[in-house]
């Protein structure tokens, strides 16, 4: 059996969303909110390179079973926000050469596409789609961290990973590199 059904059906909030491991008939709508995101709040659109999983989920997240994709969904339906886990770690470039030692692929969890359309912010939403992800990384063998990086000029992406998580390194202060803010989230913490 998957990893991923080994985890809790779902979460339901009080605000009438449902936070549950990805199904197959998910990915479009997790594409979507992806894409959107790409788009619409980051304003660099979809780059083959950096989001090759975005088209490819079967064999990025539902083929792998130490990876996962989590969706909180409207009802039961319409998906609204994502998270993602994959067994690898920071690329160096475009980060610094010392962050992909320290999180190497296989024991290293990185958390990915933890997106919300905006007008589902401000629901717990982000932050339950993370516990979720935590619990996996927990359950699953191999693991020996959580890490993620974000892009710290994206309004409240600081903040919210600065509540989760522990600061590695900001990327804002060496021009050589990324400018992404890079945290890990201990295991256990949820």
């Amino acid at each position: 059996m998957p990893t991923t059904q080994r985890l809790a059906v779902a979460e339901r909030s009080t605000h009438g969303y449902e936070i549950r491991p990805a199904r197959r008939a998910d990915a479009d709508g997790a594409r979507s909110v992806m894409l959107d995101t790409f788009y619409e709040v980051f304003g660099h659109g979809y780059s083959p390179q950096w989001h090759r999983d975005v088209i490819h989920m079967d064999a990025a997240y539902f083929d792998e079973p130490r990876h996962a994709l989590f969706v909180a969904t409207e009802g039961d339906e319409r998906v609204v926000g994502t998270a993602a886990v994959r067994a690898e770690g920071p690329k160096s470039p475009p980060h610094p050469p010392w962050l992909a030692e320290r999180y190497p692929a296989g024991s290293t969890a990185q958390i990915f596409r933890v997106y919300v359309r905006p007008e589902h912010r401000r629901a717990g939403l982000a932050r339950g789609l993370v516990r979720m992800a935590c619990r996996f990384v927990a359950e699953t063998p191999g693991y020996e961290r959580i890490y993620l990086h974000t892009n710290a000029s994206i309004e409240g992406a600081e903040p919210f990973w600065r509540s989760i998580g522990d600061e590695v390194f900001d990327g804002r202060t060496d021009p050589r590199f990324s400018p992404a803010v890079h945290f890990e989230i201990p295991l256990g913490r949820f």
